[in-house]
């Protein structure tokens, strides 16, 4: 029982402290799934993996912890204060604003070998994450509470306090989770640009509140159509005129 006990919080903390950021997109694009996770870059799995091979596979060996800092949002609605109707509306009147999430990164150096390697990773680190964001890369963020999924990330910052002797082993992550992503915005003017290039039109539907999508050409082939039926007419009523008897 202990050993399973110990293997789900293996799992747990591996999830949620020592890899709970991964990268979409950008320089994960040609990974498989598109995704790659934290420990990935700059080596920092590198402790890891010596641990592995000398005492067995312990989260402790990992170059970093991450930790939630409190202030995070579920939900964050902005109440509108433009003018109303009536005070009925005013009541439920609510903006959506975007998610924000912000986690501690805690790497202290854990031996001789770790000052000499906390430069080149950490330089290897950020060279990474400007070539993600640059490339239009995402972010998602597994909490304990709750999964932020195509998050960008703001900042991150050093906030080592002086209680230590080591110097910049803490770092804040600052993310923001936007109302609409980039992926989704491309979805929609890629789908509204094809229907406006093909002619479509817009119809009101039976249904109250929705629209549909008409072909501009069908209507202007009916259009057609009537025009040369009209003019067939009209030409055989001047035919019949000219050859009648006067």
């Amino acid at each position: 029982m202990a050993i399973i006990s110990d293997a789900f919080r293996n799992v747990y903390d591996l999830a949620f402290q020592k890899s709970p950021i991964i990268l979409v997109g950008g320089i994960a694009a040609n990974t498989l799934g598109g995704m790659l996770p934290i420990v990935a870059l700059g080596g920092q799995a590198l402790g890891a993996v010596q641990g592995a091979l000398t005492n067995g596979v312990s989260t402790d060996d990992f170059f970093a912890t991450y930790v939630p800092i409190p202030g995070s949002t579920l939900i964050n609605q902005q109440i509108a204060t433009y003018p109303f109707a009536n005070q009925a509306v005013a009541a439920n009147s609510t903006i959506q604003q975007p998610l924000t999430i912000s986690l501690r990164m805690i790497a202290p150096v854990k031996d001789t070998a770790g000052y000499l390697t906390k430069l080149a990773i950490w330089t290897s680190l950020q060279n990474s994450l400007v070539a993600h964001n640059a490339a239009g890369g995402l972010y998602h963020i597994a909490t304990p509470w709750y999964i932020y999924t195509n998050c960008l990330l703001q900042s991150i910052t050093d906030t080592t306090g002086g209680e230590g002797r080591q110097q910049q082993i803490m770092a804040q992550w600052d993310f923001v989770q936007p109302l609409v992503t980039q992926m989704q915005a491309n979805s929609a003017y890629n789908s509204l640009m094809s229907k406006l290039s093909s002619g479509a039109q817009v119809t009101p539907s039976t249904t109250a509140g929705t629209s549909i999508w008409s072909s501009a050409a069908t209507a202007v082939g009916s259009a057609a159509q009537n025009a040369v039926s009209n003019v067939t007419n009209l030409a055989g009523v001047v035919n019949q005129y000219l050859s009648s008897p006067l």
